[in-house]
């Protein structure tokens, strides 16, 4: 059980660790100590979905319906393009400083949104966790591996999130904020033509 448990743990760890399009969200929001601990936990229990889903055994899904994952990948490009775009519009502004107070800047409800979007229409997301996660399962007892896996979500999600937090002076200067939008902006165009040219 401690076998499977780690071995969930660290693949799960190892598949969320690279930046992405949701990572660099959480990370804005950290930075900007706004709802945190709500985008956190949206990111971490969307991960649990679908990880159960996979360890459940619906990882075959994509492969009963072909057009499923077409229609996800152009999907989610086009809304990393116009979040990219935006972030990149928005370094070319500049003028952005770190809000520390009451988090008003952007609205709990938009933050949400923009986050279940970078999750769920991000097809990397279900090939990782559904596909990935659920076949690699069969190895090992499957219930203490999704719960492995799911906990590594946790983990990671929260201590992003909150250790953005530690570099909260250097985000305390506009030219911070333009050189992390044009990197985010970046970094949401290459995925959105990696999704198309797949």
């Amino acid at each position: 059980m401690t076998v499977s448990l780690a071995a969930g743990f660290f693949l799960g760890f190892s598949l969320i660790l690279a930046i992405g399009a949701q990572n660099a969200f959480v990370l804005r929001q950290g930075l900007r100590r706004e709802h945190v601990f709500v985008i956190c936990l949206t990111c971490a229990l969307s991960d649990a979905v679908l990880i159960a889903a996979g360890v459940a055994g619906f990882g075959s899904l994509a492969e009963r319906l072909p057009w499923l994952e077409t229609a996800m990948r152009i999907g989610g490009a086009g809304f990393l393009i116009w979040y990219g775009l935006r972030s990149l519009a928005s370094a070319w502004r500049g003028g952005a400083v770190m809000d520390v107070g009451n988090g008003a800047g952007t609205g709990l409800r938009s933050a949400l949104l923009t986050v279940l979007a970078f999750t769920w229409l991000n097809p990397h997301v279900y090939l990782d966790t559904v596909v990935l996660i659920g076949s690699i399962s069969a190895q090992y007892e499957r219930l203490p591996f999704a719960i492995g896996a799911m906990v590594s979500s946790f983990v990671f999600f929260f201590s992003l999130g909150y250790g953005a937090g530690l570099l909260a002076p250097l985000f305390a200067r506009p030219a911070a904020w333009r050189v992390l939008d044009t990197l985010v902006g970046l970094t949401m165009l290459g995925i959105a033509v990696k999704l198309l040219v797949m």
